[in-house]
């Protein structure tokens, strides 16, 4: 009698959508990874450049508030300027890490607490102007890609809206809006009226360069062989651009968008001055100019923060727009 030994057989390779789940948790990781590296640069940058600066540390934090002992002192309590410089860079990451910034002490107020009363009427804005862009981006693009006639009208519109600033068309917008037709308030904060021509005026730019991007995509979509498929089985030309050419064109157009939002944050620091609306722009900006480096700081380390956001969104959206790319996560996940 003889035995006969046999290797277990193999494991076979995770596949379905478990493989699709597990790359997708991968490639969201590795995502989540380097934008804590961009965060800690960031915060990085902003330690080392407050250490930098000309003149004494505690006179670069007061900026333009008069300097006297207790102030002096409690600066030093706060910043440990006692302690080594790896120490202080230690306390500050952690503070940081726990969304302590610090303390205005120009506005004698904790920096966490200035910003958290203006973020949301800069968020309403951005949110708003980016509706609008997306808006005016597919209903242009899907309208008047393959039409000629229609596409040099576009282009000429799309190029007006480009070439023109945002607070400029802000002015024209309040004029004839405001001034004359009276159909919304001329600054302020008070309800959804007040927030339609700020929108208008920082959306609109970033609606006509994604329009472009998207109308030749879509243009190139549709002479694809599927879209000769889909026109056989007497589908509406308006239903294969929105549902069929549209998704194929849209990854270059959520790049350029995904890259653009940071535009509209810096906009709104414009926007929100000619409309009298309150916000992280005006706070900057004030912030700027009393020289009160604490706020300044927090800001960057947070426009940091919504770029991570926006990317790994971006990512997101690419798996669910490209199939191509959820089978490269199922592979990496089958691995």
């Amino acid at each position: 009698m003889t035995l006969e030994l046999t290797a277990p057989p193999a494991a076979e390779p995770i596949s379905g959508p478990a493989a699709a789940a597990t790359g997708t948790v991968k490639r969201v990781a590795l995502r989540l990874v380097s934008g804590l590296g961009v965060l800690w640069g960031a915060a990085t940058l902003s330690f080392v450049g407050v250490r930098l600066a000309p003149g004494d540390t505690v006179d670069v934090l007061l900026g333009e508030q008069p300097r006297t002992p207790e102030i002096e002192a409690a600066i030093r309590a706060e910043w440990g300027l006692d302690s080594p410089a790896i120490v202080q860079y230690a306390r500050y990451l952690w503070a940081v890490a726990h969304g302590d910034f610090g303390r205005s002490y120009v506005l004698q107020r904790p920096v966490a607490e200035v910003l958290a009363g203006q973020a949301g009427p800069t968020l309403a804005l951005t949110g708003a102007a980016l509706l609008v862009a997306l808006v005016f981006a597919v209903v242009v693009a899907t309208t008047t890609a393959g039409r000629r006639r229609s596409r040099a009208v576009a282009n000429a519109v799309e190029l007006t809206l480009v070439s023109t600033p945002a607070f400029w068309l802000g002015i024209v917008l309040l004029s004839v809006f405001s001034f004359q037709l009276k159909l919304f308030p001329v600054a302020a904060n008070k309800g959804w009226t007040a927030l339609v021509l700020p929108a208008l005026a920082l959306g609109l730019s970033l609606g006509a360069v994604v329009s472009q991007v998207l109308r030749d995509g879509l243009e190139r979509a549709l002479e694809e062989p599927f879209a000769v498929t889909v026109r056989s089985w007497s589908v509406r030309e308006s239903a294969l651009r929105l549902r069929h050419g549209l998704r194929h064109a849209a990854l270059p157009a959520v790049t350029l968008t995904g890259w653009l939002v940071g535009g509209l944050l810096g906009g709104a620091v414009i926007i929100e001055e000619v409309f009298g609306r309150p916000g992280l722009g005006r706070v900057t900006v004030d912030a700027v100019l009393a020289q009160d480096l604490p706020i300044v700081l927090a800001v960057a380390i947070l426009s940091a923060f919504v770029y991570v956001v926006i990317s790994t969104l971006v990512d997101l959206l690419y798996l669910w727009l490209d199939p191509r790319l959820r089978r490269d996560s199922r592979r990496a996940g089958a691995r």
